[in-house]
């Protein structure tokens, strides 16, 4: 490390997973394809696809610096679906946060940013035009996906936070929007 700090050698092999459980947070273990596992496992590929986008888009972008703070914004949103109803009170009290409308306004003025520069497209968009523009369109399906998921888990999850499903659904409007974006400058 560049500080000079080490840290003690852990391995990403545990083991723990090798009976086909992964755990959630608060030592909470659960079979691999347990629904929140799906879930957040979805959020975590769209996480990567966004990765892929800002990448391919460059660090000077300014969509690029808009999709790092979404993807830091995923983060709290994979830690509240990795937490069962019954530890959302130790979830807030190890300083963790859900999220929240706020979150869903900062992305509903992105894709009105976007709406006034009334961008052009005609019929279907087939997407490929750019690989940005293809990789904003991964992301986009990815964000569907996991929305798909998260709906799955029910009505309880969502009666206790429907930011989380508002959230990932005006993702994928903002990020169909940014691909259409970044074609119409190619």
């Amino acid at each position: 490390m560049a500080d000079g700090l080490k840290l003690p050698h852990m391995s990403i092999a545990t083991k723990t997973g090798d009976d086909g459980t992964t755990g959630l947070l608060f030592n909470r273990r659960v079979p691999k394809n347990h629904p929140r596992v799906e879930a957040y496992g979805a959020c975590d590929e769209l996480t990567a696809a966004l990765g892929l986008a800002r990448a391919s888009l460059g660090p000077a972008s300014p969509l690029a610096k808009q999709i790092l703070k979404i993807q830091e914004t995923l983060i709290p949103l994979m830690g509240e679906l990795a937490t069962l109803p019954g530890d959302r009170a130790r979830y807030v009290k190890a300083g963790h946060r859900f999220i929240a409308d706020p979150d869903v306004q900062n992305l509903t003025v992105l894709v009105d940013e976007i709406e006034r520069e009334k961008i052009q497209f005609k019929g279907w968009c087939i997407p490929g035009d750019s690989p940005s523009s293809a990789a904003l369109d991964m992301a986009r399906v990815a964000c569907r996906r996991a929305e798909r998921r998260v709906f799955e888990l029910g009505k309880e999850v969502q009666a206790q936070n429907p930011h989380v499903i508002r959230y990932l659904n005006r993702l994928s409007d903002l990020l169909w929007l940014m691909a259409r974006k970044v074609d119409s400058k190619t």
